[in-house]
């Protein structure tokens, strides 16, 4: 197969369908009801389900921002060009390589959880499954994942759309149930501070919940690296990434009250991401067989997030290749499927070195524990500093473009929601209840020092070089590519 370093993306290939559910499982609902969340139960207890709305609200912030943005700089680039073109491009730069970094380990990340959570649940069903063999699943979702995005945006986002709608489904059928059956035990109070964890009471409680509820939102802007390859790009970027935030963001709020309600408010500070107190565990006791669905969701969901943030670590890095401030090869697209077979591979490669070396080193899950911190450090980072772009653009834009409270207060609130968490990620105990981080999972701050360190490097040699690369880093190239056929994808339009 030859591939072609020049050249647009598919232009056209996807709609609002697609790029929302790209920003849906780049969130992975079923997985961040099932672990995530639950963390944030040993804090705000039995109000957790006011910690997640309020982590809806801080997050909506940001998500305004992003879609902003998005709707005036349609880029394959997303919060590079954002960053480039409200701040600097030096900025711009260094954005986009850290989030290049940290997508290519997202998919590794959700392989390893696929494969401990598929080689555990065999093993308690099948005692004599070795819970340690894990790595073949894993190996087989990179399989899947590769696939996919070989084919091309259409198929790799079409098959997102029907992972992401699959998980939703089953969650909310299964909080339906739990609702049905606590009966009289619904009750509001779950949004107020009475049920908060012992040591954590009121609304101390409810905010530390919330700041570990927050990393739950992770991946609602990762409809914007499609924007080149989307109908209409402008009006659909901007309501796939608030749509999805507040879609998914409504979702967590009712799946996290249905389930308090059903475990019992004052007890819940005990649930967790496994074992009898947990979703998986209250299935089996309580549902039957509906507990293998669930199982089913939460696997679903590993792929479907790996698979969408695939989609935004090869098409950013695409957009930074093809200014040429990464190499050139990653801006390789196939001739006719228009998918960037060069930065699939790369990924493909990293993902598998990864989820062997690390998982086979430390176990797949201390290695997991690993590249969620690196990552979710990073990735709220980026948050920070699109927020600041946000005000940035708007600012230098002016004129009746300048809205205050969307692009001057709103960036303001979004900054204020994550640095607690960008401190709580990263372990910096400034807060009582953050936990100080132990080896190996505190090697995350040396290695994302590093990769900004390098990543400063390459940004003098580019600057002192290729001063006109770096400017490059805030085009859109939206409008000055003529569009491609649609149908060189492969596949059927409609």
């Amino acid at each position: 197969m030859r591939g072609e370093s020049t050249g647009a993306l598919r232009r056209d290939a996807i709609g609002l369908r697609e790029v929302l559910f790209q920003s849906i499982t780049a969130m992975a609902p079923a997985a961040a009801v099932a672990a995530s969340i639950p963390a944030g139960a040993a804090f705000a207890g039995g109000s957790l389900p006011l910690a997640v709305l309020v982590a809806l609200v801080a997050c909506l912030f940001t998500a305004s921002c992003v879609a902003e943005l998005a709707r005036e700089l349609p880029a394959a680039g997303s919060v590079a060009t954002y960053a480039a073109r409200g701040l600097h491009p030096a900025v711009g730069f260094l954005v986009g390589w850290g989030y290049v970094f940290v997508e290519m380990l997202i998919p590794p990340l959700l392989l390893l959880q696929l494969g401990f959570t598929v080689a555990g649940t065999l093993h308690d069903e099948w005692p004599s499954y070795p819970a340690d063999l894990w790595w073949p699943y894993s190996l087989a979702g990179a399989a899947v994942i590769a696939v996919a995005g070989y084919l091309g945006v259409r198929a790799s986002a079409r098959f997102g759309t029907v992972l992401g709608a699959f998980e939703v489904l089953v969650l909310l059928v299964f909080a339906a149930l739990l609702i049905g059956r606590a009966g009289s035990a619904n009750t509001l109070s779950v949004f107020g501070t009475s049920h908060t964890a012992a040591g954590h009471s009121g609304i101390g409680g409810v905010f530390a919940g919330s700041v570990y509820t927050v990393l739950a939102f992770a991946g609602f802007e990762a409809a914007a690296p499609l924007a080149e390859e989307t109908r209409e790009p402008r009006r659909t970027m901007h309501r796939a990434v608030l749509g999805a935030a507040l879609g998914i963001g409504l979702f967590y709020v009712i799946t996290t009250y249905a389930m308090t309600v059903y475990f019992g408010p004052d007890r819940f500070a005990g649930f967790g991401a496994s074992g009898n107190a947990s979703w998986e565990g209250v299935a089996r006791a309580s549902f039957g067989f509906f507990w293998v669905l669930l199982f089913l969701a939460v696997v679903n969901s590993t792929i479907a997030n790996a698979n969408a943030c695939a989609n935004v670590s090869t098409r950013t890095a695409f957009a930074l290749a093809r200014i040429r401030v990464l190499p050139g090869v990653l801006a390789t697209l196939h001739p006719r499927r228009r998918s960037p077979v060069a930065g699939i591979a790369v990924q493909t490669v990293v993902a598998v070195a990864a989820v062997l070396g690390l998982g086979l080193g430390y176990g797949p899950e201390t290695a997991f524990l690993l590249l969620a911190t690196v990552i979710v450090t990073v990735v709220i980072g980026v948050y920070i500093v699109v927020n600041l772009a946000c005000a940035g653009h708007f600012i230098r834009v002016g004129g009746s473009a300048l809205k205050p409270i969307r692009h001057l207060l709103f960036p303001v609130l979004g900054i204020a929601a994550f640095v607690p968490a960008l401190l709580t990620a990263a372990g910096l105990p400034v807060f009582d209840f953050v936990t100080e981080l132990t080896a190996p999972v505190s090697y995350a701050g040396p290695i994302v020092g590093v990769w900004m360190v390098a990543g400063v490097v390459v940004l003098l040699v580019l600057t002192r070089r290729h001063p006109e690369r770096m400017a490059e880093t805030a085009r859109v190239h939206i409008e000055e590519d003529a569009p491609a056929d649609p149908r060189q994808d492969g596949s059927v339009v409609g």
